[in-house]
């Protein structure tokens, strides 16, 4: 009888040929292909309608006119005595512009400048601007015109009031607003700020000042 030879075995016993590990069978699959996104695609593009309420946005302030208050507007007067100032002011007429005078300057062109107290005033609309309410001149003198503007301004530091020539009575007549209108929300700036704006390039510290020339006659 035929003898047939041992299969080989490994120190535990078990055959090398079994010891392979699962045998692998190569695949092919297809790639998958999407569509491509349309970028008008309108729930891509729908926004919130309280958008503009999530974003950091402020109001950056360029312009502060320097003015009495209009005779149609309801104003507030801020009431922090660190935003008012009692100044030398010259005003151009024909121009329409107001210049702040440097005191030092002041003392070198009297009567060509007259005294006043800058209010920082708001409308009910949110424009800023400057109220200059002129002062009793040295001799103590105050006209009726002068006198009724600052207790307007004293009056609009606690309500909204509105002020209106009144050319018969020769003074301002003022109107208390009927209903309760809030508080005004007063920019996050400075009094100085606030003064650099309103007199960017009307600051008058030379007596070589383009403004100055003009009143000698020399432009």
């Amino acid at each position: 009888m035929e003898k047939h030879k041992p299969i080989a075995t490994d120190d535990d016993g078990i055959p090398p040929l079994l010891r392979r590990g699962p045998t692998v069978v190569a695949t092919t699959t297809k790639p998958v292909v999407t569509e491509t996104s349309n970028p008008f695609d309108p729930e891509k593009l729908r926004i919130s309608l309280d958008f503009a309420d999530g974003i950091g946005v402020k109001k950056a302030i360029l312009t502060i006119p320097v003015r009495r208050p209009g005779q149609q507007d309801f104003i507030r007067v801020r009431p922090d005595e660190a935003f008012r100032l009692p100044a030398a002011l010259i005003e151009i007429k024909d121009d329409r512009e107001t210049f702040l005078v440097a005191p030092e300057i002041a003392r070198d062109i009297p009567g060509e400048y007259f005294t006043a107290t800058m209010f920082t005033c708001m409308n009910r609309q949110g424009v800023l601007f400057l109220w200059p309410v002129r002062l009793p001149s040295t001799d103590g003198r105050q006209l009726e015109w002068h006198r009724s503007a600052a207790e307007a301004a004293e009056m609009a530091m606690t309500r909204c009031v509105r002020v209106k020539a009144n050319m018969s009575l020769g003074a301002y007549d003022v109107f208390e607003a009927s209903s309760t209108i809030p508080d005004p929300e007063w920019p996050d700036l400075t009094f100085a700020k606030m003064l650099e704006v309103a007199f960017k390039g009307k600051l008058i510290n030379s007596l070589d000042h383009p403004a100055l020339k003009r009143l000698r006659g020399e432009t």
